[in-house]
């Protein structure tokens, strides 16, 4: 099942959901298993170590020292992989409010992790980027 590629169609037709919950960023040294009752939404494999994105609550009890207190935004729009612009039209609305964002492309969404005291401006910022776009 093919992803949509038009950018116009991308914009106009994301409906940005702010899931519930906050979370972190947190890193496992290379070898370092990852604790087994930890269900991160997202893992990556770097020479350095293992990056996880866990809920705050998780990496607490795990005793992980986390980074980036952020919410979760995910782009309700089935967007293909090779995609090109969707997510460089959304980075930049948000650097021009002078907000950081973090994103990751998943096989059927992208999603957007931002501040977590900004996330309702991110949301706003969205909306309104879908809207000029229809």
């Amino acid at each position: 099942m093919a992803g949509e590629t038009d950018l116009k169609t991308l914009l106009a037709s994301m409906t940005p959901e702010l899931l519930d919950g906050t979370y972190v960023f947190a890193t496992l040294a290379s070898g370092v298993p990852q604790p087994e009752d930890l269900d991160p939404v997202m893992v990556f494999r770097e020479r350095e170590g293992l990056t996880l994105i866990v809920t705050e609550e998780q990496a607490g009890a795990a005793g992980l020292t986390a980074s980036f207190r952020c919410r979760m935004i995910t782009l309700n729009i089935h967007s293909s992989l090779e995609a090109v612009g969707f997510l460089a039209a959304i980075t930049t609305r948000l650097a021009t409010a002078g907000m950081g964002v973090n994103p990751v492309s998943a096989f059927y969404h992208d999603h957007l992790f931002v501040p977590a005291d900004r996330a309702e401006e991110a949301m706003g910022l969205l909306m309104e980027l879908a809207k000029e776009s229809r």
